[in-house]
Parts: structure tokens; C-alpha cells; sequence
């Protein structure tokens, strides 16, 4: 009865809110991301961001992990949330989210647009029958290229010449050779097919060729350059997931298998702290490593659950033959990720070795409060892998084999929630990484991550909490504050110590460094919204000081106020100003960018606009701008040097279910009549590029 008469109360009094909102993903970008950089993959960030976007998590069967995966709810409201549940039994309403102590109405328009709230029923129809009519499928096609003319794709390339001299001097021979281009057109063609129902099953295919890459079914290639697949089934047969094709996995806290959405340190200070075990999942970008390609099978008993897979893969590599540092009469230096075959290096270096995996998870969770863990990940290599040596790679993996093995836990106590993992791989190498994260009162939220991994510590799918790219010869301590006493007010801080124990890339000893970040929010109204924000990192790189290189401080900071209102439903606007600086051995330099948008609708169509103002001393300090791009699409582009960057952006709802999407967006560059370099350059001061979609629903 108490139930109904707060339903009652919150349809009567309070906000109604609709199921069919949609994601602000520039506004749900920047709340994560502290400051854009070339360092993060974004796109698998985005992947899985829209992987709940087009599968709502349903409240009345979701579970921690999951939620707790939106990075969205604080550890109090999290543990309200299912208090709730477990008292009054399933939702009715979306509505009904505020009747949950200490879930504000900001909180509840973050989630709206991955939440939704259904009865379980169970849906009889044969799984062919289900699939093809499911209503959450689509298809959608996307075109775009550089308009300027560079250099790869030049018709007619001049030959190079090459002359042979004897000792005397005289021309005794030449040789000519056309110079490295692209094999394929300027056009980047990328599509998608996808039909998916959560707890059920997941079916989609994904096909793209690169800019420079060619299209063709010669030598063995199959039309477009990159294919991937994937189709998952759920709570059939006797188990909870069978996955066949592309996949990844998410568990513990992402030392040995960290795909998802694992943003790392940002504006959200706290929440994003903890990584949350989902186990297996498909895989849909078009990023063309570290993900697995096979079989996976996942079994629940009591308890627990036990989750195994085989994947076969092939990676890009470029052979080496060189036996003067290595142990191997053929070998490859590195698994190259950037999936680019356009030259013949790169062309040369496709599938060059294979990748053979073997894993599993064995997951135990008594209750909802807590859960442990162990996982471990074997994997052959047809060829042997050694990077040339160097001072600070000495470390790195070298050979044909590689496994590495973790245990993990989770235990939650009231506003507290505690988790860990450690790891150690075949060469002994120990990677580890812990902490907590709390709600210490209803307006202070707080976080503390602890994380030691090894010089030869070698995980090739982890990404957990750390400074670096890769999980390797970094010791450091993160602390994480949110204090948000009202509605109108938020202040977010983190401070992060790290050391790095071997020496690394611009480091020719052990270093150490630091970084903090502050950010004030402010919501006078929910048509107005602004945020101020300060970034520091501090790091120790080398420079050559007369006769010797030593260690000096590189420090960078970053400044960014941000203001959007919304002038009427149909009208935003945004201005945002940014700016660095960076001092390192008695030099310094700076840049700055200032950037409005205006985005509106009119009719059925709906435009985003930008002009943007920039100005840098070098590549140091450009800067990285969210810009709203086509669906499905992530653009964070730098903006470096001096110059104008703009774009448009309209979307026509043609009919109900078919939707265009067409971008126009250009660099104009002051200080410069050449841009790009190589085989990216163009003659010019412009950069432009267009962009088409069409999506049609089912």
C-alpha cells in the first residue's frame, strides 16, 4: 500500500519523465573525459556506451555490476536502488526512480536514456521467429572522405631514380622505382548490421575500408578490407551465454581482460574508479585488434558461474629476419593495431601471424554484496614476438607463448564498496591493482585506487586503472573526491601520484609525476549549465644538458570554462574556451581554442554547428574538442596551429524508420600552405572533410 500511494504522489506532484529521451553523448563525453587526448580509444569507449544505449538495462531484473557499469550512480545510490527493490518488489515506472532516497533528478535524466522497466515474460516464439521480428535491429551504410587531393593518391607520381657511382665517381647503373602510394581511393565506406534483445540473443555483422585502402576481390580479398561478426545467445541450452565470432571480455577490475567501457581518470572522479565484471560480450567496432575471434560458452551453477572460450585470430605484424639481437631466426617486433593496409609495408604485414587463445573465468558470488574470482588467459603465437632492443624496453614480452593469470573480489558494506585484483604473467611479472570507493555522507562521495604493476608484467587484453596505455612499470595512487551539496553545485577533484619504477619512452631513468584535476558544475536551471575546470600532470622526461641527458619536470596544464543554455526546445548554444600550457626546461609554450555551437531544429531536421577559433605554439599543446558527429561515429580532432575550424551537421527523419545524416567539416589553417605530411599531404591551407549516413530501421 505505501508503495502505491508514493506512485500515486509522483505522478501527481513531481517531474514525469520520458522513456524515449535522448543521449546527450557530447554532454555524457565531457563529464567522463577530463581533457581529450590521442591516448584513449575512444571509439571502444563508445562502442559499448551505445551498446546500452540500443540495449536498455532493464531495472527490474538489472544487476550491480551492470548498473554500476554506466558509471552514473554513486556507491549510495547504488545500494538504495536495490534496498528499494528488494522491499517493494519490481518497478512500475520509470517515475517511480524517485522515490529511491538520494537519487536526485539530475541523476535520473543521466540514466533515462540506457534504463527502461518491463515485466519479464517469457516470449515463446522460435529464436528465428523472435530475431526476425525483433524491433531493435537497423542497418546503416556511411561515406566519407578528404576532399583536398594528398599525396598518396596523386594520379601521377613522379619515379624515383637511383644512381650507382664507382669509386671514380662515373654512373655505372641506375634504378628506378615508383614511389609508395596508396592502393586504394580516398573513401571510407563503412556499415553495420545489428538485431538484439537483451537477455536473449545478439546478431550483427560490420564491414569497412579504411581511407587509402582498396576495395577488391583480388589476391584473396573478400571486397571490403575489415569484416567482423558476432552472434550471442542467451539463457539457452542450458547456459547463460553462447557467444560465437567477435568477442571481448570484461571482468574484475580489467588486468587481464578489460574491454568495455572503462573510462579512467576524468571529470567523474569517483564512480569511474571501479571496473565491473560482465563477462563476455560482442564485439561490433571496426578497431581491428584486441579483440577475440571464436567460441565462448558461459554456465551458471548455483553460485557459480563458468565462463571458457577458444579464440583463432589473425594479427598484423611485420617479420623480421634480423639475427644480430635476436634469439629467433624469424620473428616479429610488435602486434600492429592500427589496422591500416594501404601501402605495401602495410600490405605486407597483414595476418602475418597467428594467435591462438585459450581462457576462462570462474565467477562466484554467494550473494549481491559480494563476489570473487579467478580468470587466466593462454596464448601461442605462430611466430615469435621481440621488440628491438633499447635502455627501457629490455622488459618487454619476448617469445611464442604467453599466459597470464588473476584473482579478483568485490565485497560491499553498506556506502563502502571494496574491490581488487592481482595478477602475474609467465614471466613471473606482477600486476596489481585495488582500492574502495564510498558515499562518506549524503553530499561527499570519495574513491582510492592502488595499483603496482611489474616492468615484465605482460597483459595484452587488460586495460585496468593506470597512467600509461598498457599495464606495465608503473607504481601510483589515485584519490577521488565529489562533493555536491545541492542541486545547483558540484565540485569534483581527484589527485593521482605515480612512479614508474624502469625507465619508459622519453624517460632514460625511473621517474615519477603526478596529476590533479578540479572541476565546478553549476545548474542555476535546467536550460542553463556551466562547468570551470583545471588540469595539471606533472612528469619527468629526458633532456640533454651539455654533455649528459637528465630528468626535468614536463609540466602541462589545461584550463576549460563551458557554458550551455538551451534558448527555447528547439535552440542550444554552447560556448566553450580552452587553453595549455606547458613548461619544460626553461621553455614554454601555450594554445588556446575557443569554440561556439549552435544546434537547433527545424521541421524534421535537425543541425549542429561549430566555429571554432585556434591558436598553438606546438602539437603540445593542441587541442582536443569533442565535435558531434554522425550516429555511431566518435570525432575528437586536434585542433593545432592557427586557424578556423568549422563543421554542419543536419539528420532528416526521411520517414519513421529512415534516417540521413550529412557533415561538412573543414580545418582552415593561417600559418601554413602545405597540410598533413607524407603520404597525408595535401597542398593548401584547407583540411575538409565530408560525411554521409543512412540508417534504416526494420
Amino acid at each position: 500500500m505505501k508503495k502505491w500511494l508514493t506512485i500515486v504522489l509522483i505522478f501527481s506532484g513531481l517531474s514525469v519523465f520520458s522513456q524515449n529521451e535522448e543521449i546527450d553523448l557530447e554532454t555524457f563525453a565531457e563529464r567522463l573525459f577530463q581533457v581529450q587526448d590521442e591516448d584513449v580509444a575512444y571509439e571502444d569507449i563508445y562502442e559499448s556506451l551505445l551498446l546500452y544505449y540500443t540495449n536498455k538495462l532493464n531495472l527490474n531484473n538489472v544487476e550491480p555490476e551492470e548498473l554500476a557499469s554506466l558509471y552514473i550512480l554513486n556507491p549510495a545510490q547504488l545500494s538504495n536502488f536495490f534496498n528499494y527493490r528488494d522491499r517493494f518488489g519490481n518497478f512500475l515506472s520509470i517515475n517511480e526512480l524517485q522515490a529511491i532516497p538520494e537519487m536526485d533528478l539530475e541523476t535520473i535524466r543521466l540514466l533515462l536514456p540506457f534504463v527502461t522497466v518491463e515485466e519479464s515474460t517469457t516470449d515463446n516464439r522460435p529464436l528465428v521467429k523472435r530475431i526476425l521480428e525483433e524491433e531493435n535491429n537497423y542497418f546503416l551504410i556511411r561515406y566519407s572522405r578528404r576532399l583536398e587531393e594528398q599525396e598518396g593518391y596523386t594520379a601521377a607520381l613522379p619515379l624515383d631514380t637511383t644512381f650507382v657511382e664507382d669509386e671514380n665517381g662515373n654512373v655505372v647503373d641506375t634504378t628506378t622505382t615508383a614511389p609508395t602510394r596508396y592502393a586504394g581511393s580516398p573513401n571510407k565506406i563503412y556499415g553495420r548490421f545489428r538485431t538484439s534483445h537483451r537477455d536473449d540473443f545478439s546478431l550483427g555483422f560490420t564491414f569497412e575500408k579504411d581511407n587509402g585502402e582498396q576495395f577488391s576481390f583480388d589476391d584473396g580479398q573478400k571486397g571490403f578490407d575489415f569484416y567482423s561478426y558476432h552472434l550471442l545467445l542467451e539463457n539457452k541450452f542450458g547456459f547463460e551465454k553462447i557467444m560465437l565470432g567477435d568477442f571481448q571480455l570484461q571482468v574484475g577490475q580489467g588486468i587481464v581482460f578489460g574491454a568495455g567501457f572503462n573510462a579512467g581518470k576524468g571529470a567523474e572522479t569517483v564512480n569511474t574508479a571501479k571496473r565491473n565484471s560482465l563477462g563476455l560480450r560482442p564485439y561490433t567496432s571496426v578497431l581491428e585488434a584486441g579483440f577475440f575471434r571464436g567460441a565462448g560458452l558461459a554456465k551458471k551453477q548455483g553460485d557459480f558461474e563458468l565462463t571458457i572460450f577458444y579464440s583463432d585470430i589473425k594479427q598484423d605484424g611485420s617479420i623480421q629476419t634480423d639475427t644480430t639481437f635476436s634469439d629467433f631466426e624469424e620473428f616479429v617486433n610488435s602486434i600492429q593495431n592500427t589496422g591500416f593496409h594501404r601501402t605495401p609495408n602495410e600490405l605486407e604485414s597483414r595476418d602475418q601471424i597467428t594467435e591462438q587463445s585459450i581462457g576462462g573465468v570462474l565467477h562466484y558470488q554467494p550473494h549481491r554484496r559480494f563476489s570473487i574470482g579467478i580468470s587466466g588467459l593462454n596464448s601461442q603465437y605462430s611466430r615469435p614476438l621481440q621488440r628491438r632492443p633499447n635502455n627501457y624496453n629490455q622488459f618487454e614480452f619476448k617469445g611464442d607463448h604467453n599466459y597470464v593469470t588473476s584473482a579478483y573480489a568485490n565485497y560491499t558494506w553498506q556506502n563502502f564498496t571494496f574491490f581488487g585484483e592481482a595478477a602475474r604473467s609467465k614471466s613471473g611479472g606482477i600486476g596489481a591493482v585495488g582500492g574502495l570507493v564510498a558515499s562518506l555522507s549524503k553530499t561527499v562521495d570519495m574513491a582510492m585506487v592502488f595499483r603496482n604493476y611489474d616492468r615484465d608484467f605482460h597483459s595484452f587484453y587488460g586495460n585496468a586503472f593506470s597512467e600509461n596505455s598498457r599495464n606495465i612499470n608503473e607504481q601510483g595512487t589515485y584519490w577521488g573526491v565529489a562533493i555536491k551539496p545541492n542541486r545547483q553545485h558540484k565540485l569534483n577533484v581527484y589527485y593521482d601520484r605515480f612512479k614508474f619504477p624502469w625507465l619508459k619512452y622519453q624517460a632514460e631513468a625511473p621517474s615519477v609525476g603526478n596529476e590533479w584535476l578540479a572541476r565546478y558544475s553549476y545548474f542555476p536551471t535546467r536550460q542553463v549549465t556551466l562547468y570551470a575546470q583545471v588540469r595539471q600532470q606533472t612528469r619527468q622526461v629526458t633532456v640533454p644538458n651539455e654533455n649528459l641527458n637528465v630528468l626535468a619536470d614536463q609540466v602541462k596544464r589545461n584550463y576549460i570554462f563551458n557554458v550551455n543554455y538551451e534558448l527555447r526546445p528547439w535552440l542550444q548554444l554552447k560556448t566553450k574556451v580552452q587553453s595549455s600550457t606547458q613548461d619544460e626546461a626553461d621553455v614554454s609554450t601555450k594554445g588556446f581554442a575557443i569554440i561556439q555551437d549552435v544546434n537547433f531544429d527545424v521541421w524534421k531536421l535537425k543541425f549542429n554547428t561549430r566555429m571554432a577559433l585556434f591558436d598553438t605554439d606546438d602539437f603540445d599543446n593542441a587541442q582536443y574538442v569533442y565535435e558531434s558527429d554522425v550516429l555511431y561515429a566518435f570525432s575528437i580532432p586536434a585542433y593545432n596551429g592557427t586557424g578556423v575550424r568549422s563543421y554542419a551537421m543536419v539528420r532528416y527523419d526521411l520517414i519513421r524508420d529512415v534516417s540521413i545524416w550529412l557533415r561538412y567539416a573543414r580545418f582552415t589553417f593561417r600559418d601554413r600552405e602545405v597540410v598533413g605530411s607524407g603520404l597525408e599531404e595535401s597542398q593548401g591551407k584547407t583540411s575538409t572533410e565530408i560525411k554521409v549516413m543512412l540508417r534504416v530501421k526494420f
